[in-house]
């Protein structure tokens, strides 16, 4: 159970998975959506350098709450056997400015990612999708595939991973599902209905040359301006959306490089919003790619929910929360 200290919930990682199941999360989030919130009002994120990293400032607000969420990026931490992204959200009363909970960062970062490629899977996929192809094999690779099987009805999972130890742990996880999975390559994006890009690369994952004309990629790993995961190729080929345009002409390097280079119209990118509200025309004919860069409106909805559900106060307070 969730413990608390001078009101103050403290909603550790596993009460938070618990707490916020991933198609819970993924309806919060398009309900917020929906009745109006506004990702472009969103306040930059903060990245502050020190010595071994970088601390990620993320804050927000909606008409119930107000939240920050304080994240550090260490990239050496995994050869000291310690996580390479840590953190936590502070949720707070939107009026008084009370503090209302703790919970773990890491875990509602990987479970609001998912979600929101999820978000806009479900109304970019084939409705039969039923191949997927995971690049990475860490938590958000992970929690993509739970996300993406919650939308569509996933049979078929291939997993490119560049260590050889990790890709046989993540393939054995999936040992007792009804899924078939199997180790592969880039190549496998040509048979693919719906590719996840999970991955800390810096330079593209595939050839989008390749991609099928109804496949939907998603592409989560970077937030940098130089780092990118898919190519020029796909990029040209597809409809590309986002969350916001203002935080994708940011911090996107799949979105600023192909604008740099002409490949890319910054008016023809399509919002998340636009999407989920059902004003946004995509070509079916073409692949989607939907860039996401996490934002912070994002977290907050998760942690609204994730507090609701542990506190006890239903969806009265927030659910999808439309004020801004």
């Amino acid at each position: 159970m969730a413990s608390q200290e001078a009101a103050t919930v403290v909603i550790g990682a596993d009460e938070v998975r618990s707490a916020v199941p991933m198609p819970t999360a993924i309806v919060a989030l398009q309900g917020a959506l929906r009745e109006g919130l506004d990702p472009e009002t969103d306040p930059a994120r903060s990245v502050v350098p020190v010595e071994h990293g970088q601390l990620l400032l993320m804050p927000s607000q909606s008409r119930h709450y107000t939240g920050v969420k304080v994240a550090s990026v260490a990239p050496a931490n995994p050869g000291l056997g310690r996580p390479r992204i840590q953190g936590n959200y502070l949720l707070l009363d939107a009026k008084t400015l009370t503090p209302l909970a703790v919970l773990d960062g890491v875990a509602l970062t990987v479970i609001r990612t998912a979600a929101v490629s999820a978000a806009a899977a479900d109304l970019l996929a084939d409705p039969g999708a039923e191949r997927l192809v995971v690049f990475g094999t860490g938590p958000q690779a992970h929690s993509h595939v739970e996300a993406l099987r919650a939308v569509r009805p996933i049979r078929h999972l291939t997993v490119v991973g560049r260590n050889p130890a990790r890709l046989r742990s993540f393939v054995q996880a999936y040992e007792d599902s009804a899924l078939t999975v199997v180790e592969g390559g880039p190549q496998a994006v040509a048979d693919a209905d719906v590719v996840a890009c999970c991955t800390s690369a810096r330079t593209p994952l595939f050839d989008g040359a390749t991609l099928p004309p109804h496949a939907t990629v998603t592409a989560v790993g970077s937030h940098e301006p130089d780092a990118r995961e898919v190519d020029d190729a796909t990029v040209r080929r597809s409809t590309v959306v986002v969350e916001a345009r203002t935080a994708a002409l940011r911090e996107a390097g799949d979105v600023i490089q192909p604008v740099r280079a002409g490949v890319l119209r910054p008016e023809t990118l399509v919002t998340l919003a636009a999407l989920v509200r059902g004003t946004a025309v995509i070509e079916p004919s073409r692949p989607r790619l939907f860039k996401s860069v996490g934002m912070a409106w994002e977290d907050l909805v998760v942690a609204g929910a994730a507090y609701e559900a542990v506190a006890g106060t239903g969806g009265g307070r927030g659910g999808p929360d439309g004020g801004r």
